[in-house]
């Protein structure tokens, strides 16, 4: 994967995204720490479908998470409190 400075990725962006179609995935950074990865449409594609669903997607769900087991009701035994003296 070649790395760009941010400046190099701006004042050069159709090289640059040249270079992610032909090479694949291009990192960027900015003042020397890795910020940001320019991918091509169908790889990030295949990543997203390959993702799993995030914990909003989740809980927004229509889909049970888990099969949530009740113990049936009724069938406990009470303990009967004698009454004080």
């Amino acid at each position: 994967m070649h790395t760009w400075p941010v400046q190099d990725a701006k004042a050069r962006f159709s090289e640059f995204l040249d270079a992610c179609l032909t090479e694949g995935p291009q990192l960027v950074t900015k003042r020397g720490a890795e910020a940001a990865v320019l991918v091509p449409v169908h790889e990030w594609r295949r990543l997203q479908s390959a993702a799993r669903p995030s914990l909003k997607q989740l809980l927004l769900s229509d889909n049970p998470r888990a099969e949530l087991i009740v113990p049936p009701r009724g069938n406990a035994k009470r303990r009967v409190i004698e009454p004080l003296k």
